[in-house]
């Protein structure tokens, strides 16, 4: 996950560590942690947090931040490389050690030496290699394969995983050994959900960055989406977020992105009618610079239309005419609400969608809400 595309800023500030995006208090606790983590050069680190919260961003920034800046930050990500391969990527071989070996490797803990190894998904390894990165942490020296002497190595190792090691542990699936030399000092990040104040400036950073490299015009969406977004659940967290900006970036047609641009699974269980606005509104304020791509008309239900008055001495009035003029003044006042959107317009008259085009294009009412 990228939260940032100008992650290489040295220097951190109020909103933004390493491209790691949040001023929220828990992510402001986080980058302290990192500030206080960097300044050990050795300890090793084991990264927690829910898939596409942006744990190798958190290894960058402790590496970005610490006196290895200079050297290399490698990372393995343990559940992609097949078992039978990941042994000599991390440790390397020597000339003859198999069948191919025709020449020195040099793996991936040699090449951070100096600097940081990264081991995502530690949770993936084989028992087998468990042992041996034990060695690595405890004797600070590894021997590659087909070798015969140690060699020794300065490095610092973060590990990070979505697994419940202790659980892995109990199992017997996860040295324990292993696990208390990995976790000297843990990190927790919290999940998108936890910090739905910092959506406003993700947002601007990634509205902002997929617009421009695709050339477009700066996107501004209504406070309904804003909403829908606040309300939804995160699953994949900022990673997700960034990728459904991506998605809009590239399949949203017009300046403005509707609910209706919006995919299915963020709209199907939202309301409008139930959003709590005042809660909206403090989401916005409470961010430092308030989120300039929303527009700033509202669906808030005003007062409503005023009522038709009628002259009754004049006798008899038009009820059919009245009832008609009243419909009229409805849809309009919910296209005005809708900033034109009639999905949004239909829902607040609990019309369906069809019908009310229909009586838009019966009455002639089209662009009169503009």
């Amino acid at each position: 996950m990228s939260e940032s595309s100008n992650s290489k800023n040295s220097t951190p500030s109020a909103k933004s560590f390493y491209g790691i995006i949040g001023e929220t208090p828990i992510m402001q606790k986080l980058f302290e942690l990192i500030r206080k983590v960097s300044e050990d050069d050795f300890a090793t680190v084991l990264v927690r947090g829910e898939s596409g919260t942006g744990k190798e961003l958190v290894a960058k920034a402790i590496h970005n931040h610490s006196n290895r800046k200079n050297h290399n930050f490698v990372p393995v990500n343990c559940a992609a490389i097949p078992d039978d391969l990941l042994e000599s990527e991390l440790f390397g071989y020597t000339k003859g050690a198999f069948t191919g070996a025709v020449t020195n490797k040099t793996g991936r803990i040699q090449y951070a030496d100096g600097g940081t190894l990264f081991l995502d998904e530690i949770g993936d390894m084989k028992p087998t290699l468990q042992a041996k990165l034990l060695r690595v942490l405890q004797e600070k020296e590894f021997e590659p394969l087909g070798g015969l002497k140690a060699t020794s190595v300065d490095i610092r190792v973060v590990a990070a995983t979505h697994c419940d090691l202790e659980q892995l542990v109990s199992e017997g699936n996860f040295r324990e050994d292993l696990y208390y030399r990995l976790s000297v000092i843990p990190l927790q990040i919290p999940p998108l959900k936890d910090r739905k104040a910092d959506i406003p400036i993700l947002l601007e950073r990634f509205l902002n960055t997929h617009a421009t490299q695709r050339n477009r015009e700066r996107f501004t969406i209504s406070k309904n989406v804003f909403a829908a977004l606040i309300y939804y659940n995160w699953n994949g967290n900022v990673r997700e977020l960034e990728n459904l900006v991506q998605q809009l970036a590239i399949l949203c047609g017009g300046k403005e992105i509707q609910l209706e641009d919006l995919p299915e699974r963020i709209t199907v269980d939202f309301a409008p009618e139930d959003v709590d606005r005042q809660e909206i509104d403090t989401i916005l304020a409470a961010s430092k610079k308030p989120l300039t791509v929303i527009n700033t008309a509202t669906t808030e239900q005003s007062s409503g239309p005023q009522p038709i008055e009628h002259n009754w001495k004049d006798g008899q009035i038009d009820f059919k005419e009245l009832i008609n003029d009243y419909e009229s003044q409805l849809i309009i006042q919910a296209m005005k609400m809708s900033n034109g959107n009639k999905k949004e317009a239909a829902n607040l008259l609990n019309l369906k969608r069809t019908t009310l085009l229909e009586k838009i294009k019966k009455k002639g009412l089209q662009g009169m809400w503009e």
